[in-house]
């Protein structure tokens, strides 16, 4: 009996194993030589909040998701991570960056600004419509063409801005009409487009098993590609290989109950690490 078992164990791991990682039923982990290095940028400041339901500062909000996000990475050792803002504001690492390194961003901005307009000019690559956004100011422009430069040169593997959404209305104190998440990711001509879409799409699959996607007209796919938010890298900021991906987690309005809105970071939370870990953990 014994025998006839450890010959069935052993015909499953050559015959059958092989066959279910093929057909895309088991995934196999990948190992890891160095760390994979992450990104987390909580959308806004403390000078410039976001939007606002009452007293609840989209700020705040994405600060406290996109620290239980950081602090669930740190725990495993196949990830160095890095966060923007904390508690006290822009963690010292770049707050330092940004004020020593002030000119250089600016002049990163308008070149790879300048690179863009001739890049359309000669027809190489095509403007298209994107999804109506708020304007960045001038500061936070810098802000974050500074994070996308800092980025470039600290060879991060994914840089992923949280957000909650908002939309223009007659009382911005009242319940809007529209809920659900959405996850921005670089439109195709973007060099950084293809593996952004993927890492989006394995944190979507995780985040859909507990939320809806957005139900906002120019949303409704879920997964939507943008040419012009700097934190997904217009005008080709970011190199290549970083996957970039701007997520947001619903719209503040739904969040006013704060044990409803401390439950939702903590799930929210979870499943976005792990759809961070199926991306770039397991074999495809």
């Amino acid at each position: 009996m014994l025998i006839k078992r450890i010959i069935y164990i052993l015909s499953f791991v050559i015959f059958i194993c092989p066959i279910l990682v093929l057909a895309g039923n088991i995934s196999i982990p990948v190992e890891i030589k160095q760390p994979i290095k992450i990104l987390l940028v909580p959308g806004h400041d403390n000078e410039i909040w976001g939007s606002q339901y009452g007293k609840i500062k989209e700020a705040d909000m994405n600060l406290v998701l996109a620290t239980k996000i950081y602090n669930l990475l740190k725990k495993d050792k196949r990830f160095e991570v890095f966060i923007t803002r904390d508690s006290s504001g822009y963690t010292k690492e770049f707050a330092d960056y940004f004020s020593l390194h002030q000119v250089d961003i600016i002049s990163f901005k308008e070149d790879v600004k300048k690179k863009m307009e001739n890049k359309i000019n000669n027809g190489s690559f095509v403007k298209k419509e994107n999804v109506p956004h708020v304007s960045a100011t001038s500061y936070m422009s810098n802000i974050l063409y500074g994070i996308n430069k800092w980025v470039n040169e600290n060879n991060i593997d994914a840089v992923i801005h949280i957000h909650f959404n908002d939309y223009p209305r007659k009382n911005a104190w009242t319940i809007g009409k529209y809920k659900g998440f959405a996850i921005y990711t670089p439109e195709e001509q973007m060099i950084n487009s293809k593996e952004s879409n993927n890492l989006a799409k394995d944190i979507f699959s995780q985040l859909h098993k507990k939320y809806i996607s957005s139900n906002y007209e120019k949303e409704l796919d879920g997964i939507i590609p943008d040419q012009s938010l700097i934190a997904l890298g217009s005008n080709d900021s970011l190199v290549e290989n970083v996957r970039s991906i701007l997520i947001e987690y619903g719209y503040i309005y739904r969040f006013g109950n704060s044990v409803m809105r401390h439950k939702a970071y903590i799930n929210m939370a979870n499943l976005t690490v792990v759809g961070i870990k199926n991306y770039f953990l397991l074999a495809r």
